[in-house]
């Protein structure tokens, strides 16, 4: 018999909404909103971008957990890792008794008929499914709607005989997903690109063949198992990470017509090349959102906050700084003091403290936007700590 499965939440989002407000709502960011998305206190001004925080699919996932546990009270309750890369909200979901999968001592060979297991935001491997379905777990499907999108679309390349060449982060849970799905069946293959300067390199591949091994070295834990450049690049279909800077994603996919079409030559370019349009709308708004705050209002810094593994945030904080200082922070709580402040910078892994990045006098005019898996409250909380830094 097959698990049961809720992919359309659990008929219980009037009952949780109470506390999904408590734990995630802020009045004062629904102030600024109202007030044209600008805060004023003493010397201090707020932009904050039009389009930030949760989008739909990350408010679906997590309301969808929260039904969850309320409707399996009695049962254990899992998430196969984070649902969304935000510290906070993973630990709010842990206090409501969710656990996860990731942790240590919890396993997936563990787990029961009994049990109930959420399935992320960005999706799940097609090997980590048919685990989970063997063991026989209730499953709530929380899978974004623009994550099944680029699904469709790379099972289409498999099925039209193209690999896809998928721009995003190898070792990221979505593209790990994307690029099982790819493989379905056994008939795709799949080559993940991080960035310009990897798509450079596989697009003079595919102009010139040289440097076969180098290749294969370079982009081993990236492609699909036994993958052939000579063989595998001659048709190729382009995807992405959804969260991914979509002008960079955009950028890739002209790369690769062109080399396409260099070796190929413009005739034969269609039946050789397939580009579709994944791009996450939600993304979009919140990229084009800071671009346009970056615009339209002379700043003296940018705050973006969310969690340093979020791919969306990331992006928004390689916006702010190539136009101002920025300063990427988890949580409110990087806003030490007015001499120094936690964050990640761009490009960098780890975290560091940086000193007198707050004028001590005079106004203050500050950026603030955040990622699509940070909640509204976090962001209110970062506008009343930045009140009082300014305020000293």
């Amino acid at each position: 018999m097959p698990p049961t499965v809720f992919r359309k939440g659990l008929d219980l989002k009037r009952e949780v909404l109470p506390l999904l407000t408590e734990s995630y709502h802020s009045d004062l960011v629904e102030s600024v909103k109202a007030d044209g998305f600008q805060f004023r206190a003493g010397r201090l001004v707020v932009h904050l971008a039009r389009e930030f925080g949760f989008c739909y699919g990350v408010d679906r996932a997590v309301d969808y957990a929260y039904q969850a546990r309320k409707r399996f009270p009695d049962q254990r309750v899992y998430l196969t890792g984070e649902i969304i890369h935000n510290p906070h909200v993973n630990d709010q979901l842990r206090s409501q008794g969710v656990g996860f999968l990731t942790d240590p001592g919890e396993a997936i060979a563990a787990l029961t008929a009994e049990d109930v297991v959420i399935l992320p935001a960005f999706g799940v491997t097609i090997e980590m499914l048919l685990t989970l379905e063997q063991q026989g777990c209730t499953l709530v499907d929380t899978t974004c709607g623009s994550v099944l999108n680029v699904w469709k679309n790379v099972r289409r390349y498999a099925d039209e005989g193209f690999t896809a060449v998928i721009h995003g982060k190898h070792w990221h849970e979505e593209t790990q997903a994307t690029a099982s799905q790819a493989m379905h069946a056994g008939s795709g293959r799949y080559l993940v690109v991080y960035d310009q300067a990897e798509a450079a390199i596989v697009c003079e591949y595919i102009r010139t063949g040289a440097d076969r091994d180098g290749f294969l070295a370079r982009f081993g834990a990236s492609a699909s198992p036994g993958f052939d450049p000579d063989r595998d690049l001659q048709r190729i279909g382009c995807a992405n990470q959804t969260t991914m800077l979509s002008s960079e994603s955009l950028a890739i996919g002209e790369m690769f017509r062109q080399a396409i079409m260099a070796r190929y030559g413009a005739a034969e370019a269609a039946t050789r090349f397939l580009a579709f349009d994944t791009i996450c709308s939600a993304t979009q708004d919140r990229q084009d959102a800071v671009a346009e705050l970056l615009e339209q209002h002379p700043i003296d810094l940018a705050v973006i906050i969310g969690g340093y593994n979020s791919s969306n945030t990331c992006n928004l904080a390689r916006m702010c700084a190539a136009k101002v200082p920025s300063y990427h922070i988890a949580g409110p709580d990087g806003l030490v003091s007015q001499s120094q402040i936690r964050h990640k910078p761009v490009g960098q892994s780890g975290e560091i403290v940086t000193a007198d990045w707050l004028p001590a006098s005079g106004p203050v005019r500050i950026g603030l936007t955040s990622g699509a898996s940070t909640p509204d409250n976090l962001v209110g909380d970062a506008i009343r700590r930045l009140t009082a830094l300014t305020a000293c």
